[in-house]
Parts: C-alpha cells; sequence; structure tokens
C-alpha cells in the first residue's frame, strides 16, 4: 500500500494547522492511502550547521526528529507538510526541520509526491505556502494542489471547522494526492522512472 508522512509544524497539534492535516488524512486513507503523522512542532529542532557530516554519513549529526523522519519518508510515496502562519512565515522550528531533512536525506526523492498546507487567523497564507513549496520544487517532487491554494483560515481549532471552503480544499487536494501517486506508481512501472540529470554544478570559472 502506498504511504504518506504527514508533518505537523505546529507547536499545538490539534488546533488550526492539525484540524486541516486530519481532513487531509481522512481523506487520503478514504482513497486508499496509509498515512502517518509526525507532530514536530513542539520538538527542539535547531537549524543546520553546514558542517558536512551528512555528506559522508547517513543522517545529520544531530541525531534528533529529522534523522527519524528520514528513514520513515525514505519508503514513502509522499510528503505532506503543514504549517501555521508566523509573521507571514512558516513556523521556524518548521523551516529548521525542513532544511535539514531534504539536506541530509541520503536516497532519492525523486517523484515522491509533495504538498504543502498552511493556516492563518487572516494574512500570510500564501507567502508561507510559496516557501514550503520550494523545499518539493527542489528536489524533483511533483507538487500536489487543490481547487484553491492549499490553506485554512482560523484563530482556533474549531474556527477551522467552519472554514467550510477550506476543509473542501483539504479533501481534494487529498484526492488529488492519491490519483498522482497512484498514477506515479502505475507509469514507474510501466516507462521506468524519468532520467536525471545531475553533472553540471553552476560555477563560473575565471570571472567567466
Amino acid at each position: 500500500m502506498a504511504k504518506v508522512i504527514v508533518i505537523n509544524g505546529s507547536p499545538r497539534a490539534e488546533q488550526c494547522t492539525g484540524t486541516a492535516l486530519d481532513e487531509v488524512v481522512k481523506t487520503l486513507n478514504e482513497e486508499g492511502i496509509e498515512t502517518e503523522v509526525v507532530h514536530i512542532g513542539n520538538k527542539a529542532v535547531r537549524g543546520c550547521a553546514a558542517c558536512g557530516y551528512c555528506e559522508t554519513h547517513d543522517g545529520c549529526v544531530f541525531g534528533d526528529i529529522v534523522n527519524e523522519v528520514n528513514a520513515k519518508l525514505k519508503d514513502a510515496d509522499g510528503l505532506v507538510v503543514g504549517s501555521p502562519v508566523y509573521y507571514g512565515s512558516p513556523n521556524g522550528m518548521l523551516i529548521s526541520f525542513l532544511d535539514r531533512l531534504f539536506y541530509s536525506a541520503q536516497y532519492d526523492m525523486h517523484m515522491k509526491v509533495g504538498a504543502a498546507v498552511v493556516s492563518a487567523r487572516r494574512g500570510g497564507n500564501t507567502a508561507s505556502f510559496d516557501v514550503l513549496n520550494k523545499y518539493f520544487s527542489i528536489s524533483g517532487m511533483p507538487i500536489a494542489t487543490s481547487t484553491y491554494w492549499n490553506q485554512v483560515h482560523g484563530f482556533t481549532g474549531d474556527d477551522v471547522k467552519k472554514d467550510k471552503e477550506g476543509l473542501q480544499t483539504m479533501r481534494n487536494l487529498a484526492r488529488n494526492m492519491a490519483f498522482m501517486i497512484k498514477a506515479i506508481g502505475d507509469a514507474k512501472e510501466k516507462y521506468g522512472m524519468p532520467k536525471v540529470e545531475s553533472d553540471s554544478f553552476t560555477s563560473f570559472p575565471d570571472g567567466k
């Protein structure tokens, strides 16, 4: 069975972001996709130290939740990342987590399906959504979309439950993601994976 790892980047697991992710998880399960939710928003996650350890070892030098999720994600077919909006950006703890998760991964994320979910009381959703999607797009991960940007509004989880369009967006996102995962699985069997070139690395020797 296909599987999706769901990251809850909110310090409050069951409030706005969690309510939105619950709708995604429920719908993915209905579509035959297994899910595992990992709550990292209340963890003490530090930023990348640029030490280079992960370039020669399996995982990050800081043996924390990042390495745990890396092990889970390796065999998963998709990744959903949810975050509240803080000052027009995702939770800083989550950014530190994603920086280290994506940089230290010793496996190819190519064709794993990614999706971002954001929540705010009022503004900053689309800016945060853009930040999260960049992790997927730099890694060759197809991005699952919906019938609106993947966002909900509310100050509490109960508020989000009243955001009927937001929850509808979460359900449509999950259905689209499930379809993509199944379609990629079928195409992999029929055509194989796309060729990925990685030999060129932009540099400007002699100032050229």
